[in-house]
């Protein structure tokens, strides 16, 4: 559970208010008082709370200000004109103090600005101070002020009335939403920044040990799969060597298993056909009345048959008798031949199943 402290100097003490977050709301733990010897001199040696986050609170009698008038109320464009506004007020110019703008009010089209300001010297004293016990606030506000512009009196800045039972709320509204910040250039909070550097550079470097390690897996199955690839292939050469044992020369099982495939397939024609012991036995089994059969041509299931008959009338006689055997059947030539012989051609399917 993180742990919070807020410094509280008052005048002529220093009260550290150790704040816990439970259930989403900052809650006192602990409160501890310490004396201030001189203005800005202290001890906090018995503060040993393991602290994660420090504020600062300053009494309005260590502060300075100024009421200005202005036409605009955005605080950079105010922050970037009060050094000019108060060059001429301050001893030793504004390059001598640290300060910050708070819109008070508005008049007519002016902007009452109050200026905020306190000498570097104490701030450099009072940050060195807790520095030599590890301590970094991450702004320098001031309750008083906070209680003073809640009803706001230019003559309760002199006078400022502030129980002490109100200071831890007020406390606990500066760290959710601070009313000013007099940590500002050279003494600006630089820690929430190296832990923030810290962080990434923690990330990155998570990042990278991840990268490898995703790189690794990613090589080991790039190697594996590589080492199934030369498994899968030997076992093709095997199968491909099976197949055709006589071929030596094998430089790509794949594309010359498809060389042979395409191969058989021009063969085909050479290799099936009609069945020819299956025709010329239906062909005896017919009434042939007298017709010889000379020639007999059989092509995937193409036949032709040439012969001679006494007559024509035989050679009709024969194509009947094919019709029950055969499909298509036609007389495609006939003609008279010596002797009064009839010579004829006939074109014919292999009868389908």
């Amino acid at each position: 559970m993180s742990k919070s402290i807020f410094l509280d100097i008052k005048e002529g003490e220093l009260e550290a208010y150790v704040l816990e977050v439970r259930h989403g709301r900052f809650e006192l733990k602990d409160s501890k008082r310490y004396p201030i010897r001189d203005k800005h001199d202290f001890s906090i040696e018995d503060l040993t709370e393991d602290i994660e986050n420090a504020y600062l609170s300053l009494p309005l009698s260590s502060l300075n200000f100024r009421v200005i008038d202005l036409p605009f109320s955005d605080k950079e464009r105010i922050r970037e004109i009060l050094p000019f506004e108060l060059d001429g007020i301050i001893l030793g110019g504004s390059e001598k103090v640290v300060f910050d703008n708070i819109v008070i009010g508005k008049s007519d089209d002016k902007y009452q600005v109050l200026a905020v300001y306190i000498e570097k010297t104490i701030i450099s004293k009072i940050l060195q101070r807790l520095k030599s016990y590890n301590i970094e606030p991450e702004f320098i506000t001031s309750l008083e002020l906070k209680s003073v512009l809640k009803d706001f009196n230019p003559a309760r800045l002199l006078a400022p009335s502030l129980e002490d039972k109100d200071r831890i709320p007020l406390a606990i509204e500066e760290i959710i939403a601070p009313t000013m910040n007099l940590r500002r250039n050279e003494f600006s909070y630089t820690q929430g920044i190296a832990k923030t550097r810290r962080s990434l550079k923690v990330t990155a470097i998570l990042s990278i040990l991840l990268a490898i390690v995703l790189v690794s897996d990613l090589l080991l199955n790039i190697l594996s799969a590589r080492q199934e690839i030369a498994s899968l292939k030997g076992d093709i050469r095997k199968v491909y060597q099976g197949i055709f044992p006589g071929e030596k020369n094998i430089t790509n099982e794949l594309y010359q298993l498809k060389s042979h495939i395409k191969e058989l397939k021009n063969k085909e024609e050479l290799l099936t056909g009609a069945d020819p012991l299956n025709l010329l036995l239906n062909l005896s089994q017919i009434n042939k009345q007298g017709v010889i059969f000379n020639e007999i041509t059989a092509d995937r299931g193409n036949m032709t048959l040439k012969g001679e008959a006494p007559s024509l009338s035989n050679i009709q006689q024969v194509k009947v008798s094919l019709d029950r055997i055969l499909d298509d059947v036609n007389i495609s030539d006939s003609k008279a031949a010596a002797q009064g012989k009839m010579l004829f051609t006939i074109t014919a399917k292999e009868k389908r199943a």
